[in-house]
């Protein structure tokens, strides 16, 4: 309809089509759905709240996202490629977290609305008991984050059944677990991988358990090495390994034979169903060098062999794997006084050996070294009979006497008790030096037990057999230097040409008073005139009394007295007539 206006005719009706006409005149050939997707809504966002954007443009490293807002919003392009993702395309929906408003320009975070997602779906799908997939990515404090679509808490306890000294190990592994915890609120899952794998092991051990016969041969795996042996997984269930069922030879420690993983063929030795508790035996696959000992390494026989173990009463010889000896210190040398088996070997060191004993039933082999070389003591008996005469050099001394060196290697002992016939000698050193030579006579040779006895004294006569029962009697009145002092009395030197010495015990010291000791009636260097009251020849001593001097000079001062008496009485009679 067409009326009149004040610039003439104009429609009073506008049709769509016109509409239509007229605004695309006006916008040429824009899009009207795009125009009004790109009106701002006045509405509020949220910092943390997963927003549905469009991509608009790439602006640098950024993605600039459309939110139907009054500002845009940046997406960094790193997120998608630090989750290997593609970047998306302009015109893509996607949903993002509102992270922080700054100037009115909202930063955007593609990872943690992903994340957030991810959170939800996996709460909302899995149940605590469900098993689950993940990639061990990372180890924090008490354990490891396990990827399973979002990062969830694997607790350090829950990785194995047995301790696991570094969890870092498994990072990259692919590790089916557990949930045992979820929290719903806080959006934490924790797993325990420990809980599966007993679960699958009980199952397993009761089979193991139901099959195993004692003396068969199984496979197994190692998984523990402690020190005193390995722990074998059979497939379900441990057995123990002890180190001495490890190998027939000589084991220190477990690691020497066996390793972390590795796969063995072992057999059963024995087992408790009740308290589930298997031994195992390596060395028990090979036959035992043992049963074949006596006629490999017959007596007599020599071999060589190196040095494995020292100990301080001997040597041990390697003879083969699982075949070691004992080499005695006392087998070691005819001659040398060996202190320490170091002084003959050292470990490594290969020897030659003669086989002296097997006992078969203990395992044990005793070999001798010296029998490889002749014995010397087979010549000592020509070389020195009882009676000759030697002259040696004092080698050593101890509290029983002096070894006397004969010829290199080859001592004499020299007794205490055969250096003098009369003196009591307390130590070798009151009468040598080290060093010094001395003329002995051979008393005895014992090839067997490789002695050979010396004697001083047995040089000259016995004095007890004549000259000190000649020369002291009981009664006699003598002069003597007290020596030494002794609890029980003094000993006193009687005759210096013989050496010989007599005790004063403390009972003939003092006749008035009880003496506590003798040191309060006499001392060392003292002159002492002494009874002689006991000569025993059979047991060579001699007993002294000062006690009994006293009573003498007693008896003599009362007879000189009544002498005296006698005499004045008889004068002063002949004096009155």
């Amino acid at each position: 309809m067409v009326m009149p206006g004040r610039y003439g005719l104009v429609k009073s009706v506008i049709t769509d089509d016109d509409l239509e006409a007229e605004t695309n005149a006006a916008m040429g050939d824009a899009d009207l759905n795009s125009i009004r997707e790109g009106i701002v809504q006045e509405r509020e966002l949220k910092i943390g709240e997963i927003v549905a954007g469009i991509v608009r443009r790439y602006d640098g490293d950024d993605i600039v996202i459309d939110l139907n807002y009054k500002a845009e919003g940046f997406v960094p392009k790193s997120e998608f490629e630090a989750e290997h993702l593609p970047l998306p395309v302009i015109g893509e929906k996607i949903e993002v977290l509102l992270d922080e408003i700054d100037n009115n320009t909202l930063i955007l975070s593609k990872r943690k609305a992903d994340r957030i997602r991810g959170w939800e779906k996996i709460i909302n799908e899995r149940n605590i008991g469900d098993v689950i997939t993940g990639k061990a990515v990372r180890k924090i404090k008490g354990g490891l984050l396990v990827d399973i679509g979002v990062p969830v808490f694997l607790p350090a306890s829950q990785v194995d059944i047995r301790r696991v000294n570094d969890v870092g190990e498994y990072i990259g592994r692919d590790l089916q677990c557990k949930i045992i915890k979820i929290d719903r609120e806080r959006r934490n899952i924790v797993l325990s991988r420990r809980k599966l794998l007993e679960e699958e092991r009980d199952v397993k051990k009761g089979d193991v358990l139901k099959t195993l016969v004692k003396g068969e041969i199984r496979k197994g795996v190692v998984k523990n090495i402690t020190d005193f042996g390995a722990f074998v997984d059979l497939g379900g269930i441990d057995g123990l390994l002890h180190i001495t069922d490890l190998s027939w030879g000589r084991v220190s420690h477990p690691s020497e034979v066996v390793g972390m993983d590795q796969e063995l063929t072992v057999k059963v030795l024995d087992f408790d169903p009740v308290r589930e508790r298997i031994s195992l035996g390596l060395k028990q696959i090979t036959p035992n060098p043992w049963d074949s000992i006596g006629d490999k390494y017959p007596i007599n026989g020599r071999f060589k062999g190196p040095v494995v173990n020292i100990m301080p009463y001997g040597a041990f010889v390697k003879l083969e794997d699982g075949i070691e000896g004992l080499v005695h210190i006392s087998e070691m040398s005819w001659t040398k006084q060996i202190s320490h088996p170091s002084e003959k070997v050292a470990i490594g060191e290969e020897v030659e050996v003669v086989i002296l004993d097997i006992n078969r039933d203990k395992q044990e082999l005793s070999l001798g070294m010296k029998q490889i070389e002749g014995n010397p003591w087979i010549d000592v008996v020509e070389k020195y009979p009882a009676g000759c005469y030697i002259t040696g050099r004092v080698r050593n001394m101890t509290n029983y006497g002096a070894f006397i060196e004969l010829e290199e290697g080859i001592d004499g002992l020299l007794h205490v008790n055969d250096m003098s016939w009369t003196k009591k000698i307390n130590h070798p050193s009151a009468l040598f030096h080290k060093g010094d030579e001395v003329r002995t006579v051979v008393l005895s040779v014992d090839p067997e037990r490789r002695r050979v006895a010396l004697g001083l004294k047995q040089m000259t006569e016995d004095p007890w057999q004549s000259s000190v029962p000649a020369k002291f009697h009981n009664g006699d009145i003598i002069e003597g230097i007290v020596t030494k002092l002794t609890a029980f009395g003094a000993f006193v030197e009687i005759d210096k040409d013989l050496e010989l010495e007599g005790l004063l015990h403390i009972s003939e010291l003092s006749e008035s008073k009880k003496i506590d000791k003798p040191e309060e009636v006499v001392k060392v260097g003292q002159r002492v005139t002494v009874m002689v009251i006991n000569v025993d020849a059979d047991e060579r001593k001699v007993g002294l009394s000062l006690r009994a001097t006293h009573e003498v000079d007693e008896e003599f001062a009362k007879r000189q007295k009544a002498a005296e008496e006698a005499a004045a009485a008889a004068q002063s009679e002949a004096e009155n007539k």
